[in-house]
């Protein structure tokens, strides 16, 4: 008997389906089951390659509410920063578990740049001041512009500057912000000048020693920490993490793959008591989120597998309603 067709959905297509507000409320309630005890999420399995220039990663989850099952298979290339080619790029597999059905094959790359703004979105409105809109952002890919866009649905936005070690990329960076979001941005010659008196922060970029340093962030601040995914790099500094309120997408990922956490660790400077709680946990009110306005909060951003089901359940919904992507059968073409 033959399956239901699969839905293909291209890079392109991916931003028509899903909204930056509509993906940031399904990246909440998703954190928000997690943090019930609503799904099943193994640690991604990461190998690097022989050359040391990127890893391969494969990211399994199920979604026990919904029923939905999927896995992201992506190759993590940080050189490719400043090409044509994103430094994240794979498929997301998603799959119904009543008869174990493969469902959609979606675009990694392009979910992948909107869930993770998307959760440092839902992690700003709920760890950052109310009156918090002066952003810096710290690097100038892919993440750059999906973050500036997850910031301005979170707070309005005062003033954004930006910084990455390439001032070319940086100038791109700030010409896409004004054409496709509508967003002046600042380029800066250095890092610590983006900060200078921001109240958000996002570090995206490819960095692996730290490019924040505590010396630099103002009183009050929120960071999202988003670049660094490999236990053996980091982009913020020891005295940063150290001085924060730290919170994470999830403890045992933290745990086994965050150097912006295992370093400062391994320097004896906390334990993992130094973790608060995890995202979710803020969401669903077990835990508090930031305790005053002077202090500083850092949520440290990983990505889990739950993010891009949750992103590719809702992308598929869409599809099929709108009658949208392209559709096929294991023999080939079919009508949807």
């Amino acid at each position: 008997m033959p399956g239901m067709p699969i839905l293909f959905v291209s890079r392109a297509e991916v931003p028509g389906l899903l909204s930056m507000p509509d993906c940031m409320a399904a990246m909440a309630d998703v954190l928000a089951g997690l943090a019930r005890g609503e799904a099943i999420l193994p640690l991604r399995q990461v190998f690097r390659f022989p050359d040391g220039h990127g890893a391969f990663a494969a990211m399994p989850a199920m979604l026990t509410a919904t029923g939905a099952v999927g896995i992201k298979a992506i190759t993590v290339v940080p050189g490719n920063h400043g090409t044509a080619l994103d430094s994240h790029q794979g498929a997301v597999l998603l799959f119904e578990a009543g008869h174990g059905e493969l469902l959609a094959v979606l675009d990694a790359s392009s979910i992948t740049a909107l869930r993770t703004a998307a959760v440092s979105g839902v992690a700003t409105r709920a760890l950052a001041r109310e009156d918090a809109g002066d952003l810096a952002i710290l690097g100038s890919g892919v993440q750059a512009l999906t973050h500036l866009e997850a910031m301005a649905a979170a707070r309005p936005l005062r003033r954004v500057r930006a910084w990455s070690r390439d001032p070319a990329n940086v100038a791109t960076f700030v010409k896409h912000a004004r054409k496709r979001l509508e967003i002046a941005v600042e380029g800066v010659a250095s890092a610590q000048d983006a900060v200078d008196g921001a109240d958000i922060v996002c570090t995206v970029s490819a960095a692996r020693e730290p490019v924040l340093h505590a010396a630099w962030v103002a009183e009050g601040a929120h960071v999202n920490a988003v670049g660094a995914s490999l236990r053996t790099d980091r982009e913020l500094d020891s005295d940063l993490v150290a001085a924060s309120r730290l919170f994470v997408d999830r403890r045992e990922s933290a745990q086994n793959e965050a150097g912006d956490f295992l370093i400062p660790k391994a320097e004896g400077r906390f334990g993992d008591d130094h973790i608060r709680g995890e995202l979710g946990e803020v969401l669903v009110g077990s835990l508090p989120g930031r305790t005053g306005p002077r202090e500083i909060t850092v949520f440290k951003s990983l990505g889990l597998a739950v993010e891009d089901v949750a992103a590719a359940q809702a992308l598929f919904e869409n599809a099929r309603r709108l009658n949208r992507g392209t559709w096929f059968d294991l023999a080939g073409p079919a009508e949807h």
